[in-house]
Formats: structure tokens, sequence, C-alpha cells
């Protein structure tokens, strides 16, 4: 029979963020781990940009050669909604995880504390509520480049966990076979896709993963 011991529970955390507003999204994704831990999760994963939000259709009125309002008022709204990391909201979540006795993850749009550059990024957090791991999306997708940066560091973590190395790819890096390549390569056993709708295809992607 299968050790039930060594089989992880995972809850799948879908939900809305508060849009642009930091604090009242923090708080509703504390909640959410807190109410998953109570189910005994194991591993506990939250959307893609949850932290403020996925600004989805919006340019922030950015036009070569023109920029105008409100496109200037709403990225401030988003830069400052946007967090640094390690900081005060990591903290926060890294106590709900070490609460929830759960590895976390969950998607923030996360602001370079020396340069300023927003990246698209997830954090996995470990049951001690220390931060395990930090992955910056590698190439924004689309008109995604308006707002977050190429990464520059992180590359392919990975977090060991009593079920074998967790890995994460954000969004459109799904179709990115050599970057699969190179967390097959670290031996992951649990592949966290990430992403911000529910189209169709995103269900044959995960079915490749396991082939």
């Amino acid at each position: 029979m299968q050790d039930l011991a060594k089989q992880c529970r995972v809850a799948v955390v879908q939900m809305a963020p508060v849009m642009f507003d930091k604090e009242a999204t923090l708080k509703k994704c504390v909640e959410l781990i807190k109410e998953a831990g109570k189910q005994k999760a194991d591993l506990i994963v939250l959307p893609e940009l949850i932290i403020p939000c996925y600004p989805f259709g919006m340019t922030f009125g950015f036009t070569v050669g023109s920029r105008k309002e409100p496109g200037r008022e709403d990225w401030k709204r988003y830069y400052d909604g946007s967090i640094v990391v390690p900081g005060k909201e990591t903290e926060i979540l890294g106590k709900a995880a070490k609460k929830a006795k759960a590895y976390v993850s969950i998607g923030v749009s996360e602001r370079d504390a020396v340069s300023g550059t927003l990246y698209n990024s997830n954090i996995i957090f470990a049951p001690d509520g220390s931060i395990a791991a930090l992955h910056r999306k590698l190439k924004p997708t689309g008109s995604e480049r308006v707002v977050w940066g190429d990464a520059d560091k992180h590359y392919f973590p990975v977090v060991q966990s009593p079920w074998g190395p967790i890995g994460n790819l954000i969004c459109w890096e799904s179709y990115m076979p050599l970057v699969r390549v190179a967390l097959y390569e670290k031996g992951v056993t649990l592949l966290i896709s990430c992403n911000t709708n529910d189209n169709p295809e995103w269900q044959a992607t995960l079915l490749l993963h396991q082939l």
C-alpha cells in the first residue's frame, strides 16, 4: 500500500485581490492561509501577482512620445502597492506560514529596494516562516514588459521538502521547454505553475509537466 504519511496535502487558493490595495489584499491572503492551515494543508498555493493585483489590460497610459494622466497616477498606485522582499509584508506572510505549519507559495509584484524596478515574482515560505525561495519571472509576456523587468537573479530556485524539491514557474514560463528542463535537472517532484486566468489551455500545460 502507498505510504499515506508521505502524501502532500495541497490547498490551491483561488481568490481575487482587493484591487490596488496592498494592505487589504495582504489581510485577505493571511486569512486564507490561516483557513487552509486549519484544514491541515502541507502546501498552500496562492495566485500569480495576487499582491497588489494583476492589472489586466492596463498599460498605465504608456504611448511612445506621450505619457499622460491618469496613467501616471495609476502607475504610482501600483508601484506603491508592490512589495520589497524581504520586508514588512513578507514578515507578516512568514508568520502566517509558520502558524499554518505549511509551505506557502504566493505571487507578488516585487519592488527592488535598490533599483526600484518591479518584478513579477513568486515567494515560497517554509513552515518555519522563513523565505525559502524567491523566483522572478524571466521574461514578462507581451505588454507585461511595460510594468515588470526581466529577472536579473534568483534563477530556478527549488525548495527541499519532505516530498522532494519544490519548483515554480510563472504563467507563460510553463511554455518554455528549457526552463522546465532546468527545473527537471534539479529533480523537482512538485512544480507550481501559477497564473492569473482560467484559460483551458493551462490544463494541457499541466498535463505536459506530468509526461
